[in-house]
């Protein structure tokens, strides 16, 4: 029978916490993040086009998988948080790998988008991207 080691030196948790703490984020304090309206933020959704259209964190981006090697909407000045599906879900953690080797600043948002909804929180119901629309035509709905 194995034996587990649940005992670990405290000076490696608190490394693994500070990093945790400094390169994700939850639904609730992305909610707070956003609706603070400081610009320091890029919110991405990694889903496909499709789910995107279906609902989305508000103002966020769509950048699927097959756009990541030319990440348009991006920003270097700025944390590009990064969502995908659910917490099982890896795109997002793939995405930041790969954004994060381009120069770009990124978390990721714990839960993904299904945590997102849980809280009940807004979610964007539209078929274009934010950055390829004309002017503040958006519908809001909660789900």
């Amino acid at each position: 029978m194995q034996t587990f080691n649940r005992i670990h030196p405290p000076e490696r948790a608190k490394a693994y916490f500070e990093d945790k703490l400094a390169f994700t984020t939850g639904p609730v304090e992305l909610n707070r993040w956003i609706k603070s309206g400081e610009d320091n933020l890029v919110v991405v959704d990694v889903r496909a086009a499709e789910d995107y259209a279906q609902g989305h964190i508000p103002g966020s981006i769509n950048i699927p998988k097959d756009r990541w090697d030319n990440p348009q909407g991006l920003s270097r000045d700025k944390t590009n948080v990064v969502y995908c599906y659910t917490q099982q879900c890896h795109l997002a953690a793939n995405a930041c790998v790969q954004f994060a080797s381009k120069g770009f600043a990124v978390m990721e948002l714990d839960g993904g988008f299904e945590a997102w909804k849980e809280y009940d929180l807004d979610i964007d119901q539209e078929s274009t991207n934010r950055l390829k629309q004309q002017s503040g035509d958006r519908f809001t709905a909660r789900r």
